[in-house]
């Protein structure tokens, strides 16, 4: 059949190309998780600034198109640093990528480990208190591991949500699985084929994380 010729043929393509899609998102979630920690940090935190600073990259990142960010970082960015230091700037396009998915995922991820901390029962933070563990020691020793099992199906959804935004970053040209398609139907004209192909790929990558997410949390949740 045709459909599997063209399979057969674009495999080594499409290969690179989910791995390179599947770096950007190990990146993005990466930085995002450091992110989504500083900033659940500042929102936590007892002085109003950091709270402020918190609230309004939240704001900002969940109440605009990740379209929009992507063209704002990748063309307006480079444009400022011209007219206000007079000098040329070029986005290397992997870091440009990972800048742009990691700072979107960083919104997300910092309600996600603040929901996780505030999760866990209070008398926990008393306890460790009152053992005479400060309240660093005590996040980092008591709260966060009891946190991060909370959170760890939802940071595997973040994933696969990062993921499936990284088709977005074709607009700028990187050559993960959906710019990958694009180039290729430019030359074979194949539009059903080589779309049914690439949402083929994304279906067998979503599905292996979502069963690892479903195993995850069962494992977590079992006894409770």
């Amino acid at each position: 059949m045709k459909f599997f010729d063209i399979l057969v043929q674009t495999f080594p393509t499409f290969t690179k190309a989910m791995l390179q899609t599947v770096e950007v998102t190990i990146l993005s979630l990466f930085f995002a998780t450091v992110l989504g920690v500083i900033f659940c940090m500042f929102k936590m935190s007892k002085v109003k600034l950091l709270q402020w600073i918190a609230n309004i990259y939240i704001s900002i990142i969940r109440g605009t198109p990740l379209m929009v960010q992507m063209l704002f970082i990748y063309l307006g960015v480079p444009m400022a640093i011209k007219q206000i230091f007079d000098t040329n700037f070029i986005w290397n396009i992997m870091v440009a990528c990972t800048a742009i998915m990691s700072l979107n995922a960083g919104a997300y991820m910092t309600e996600l480990i603040r929901g996780g901390i505030e999760a866990v029962d209070k008398g926990q933070m008393e306890a460790a208190r009152s053992l005479g563990l400060s309240y660093g020691q005590a996040l980092k020793k008591i709260i966060m591991p009891q946190a991060f099992r909370i959170m760890l199906p939802s940071i595997i959804n973040q994933f696969i949500i990062t993921l499936k935004d990284t088709s977005l970053l074709s607009v700028i040209a990187l050559r993960e699985l959906t710019q990958n398609t694009r180039i290729i139907v430019a030359n074979n004209m194949e539009y059903f084929i080589m779309y049914a192909i690439v949402g083929l790929y994304y279906w067998i990558i979503v599905s292996i994380l979502s069963t690892v997410a479903k195993i995850i949390e069962r494992r977590t949740t079992y006894g409770k």
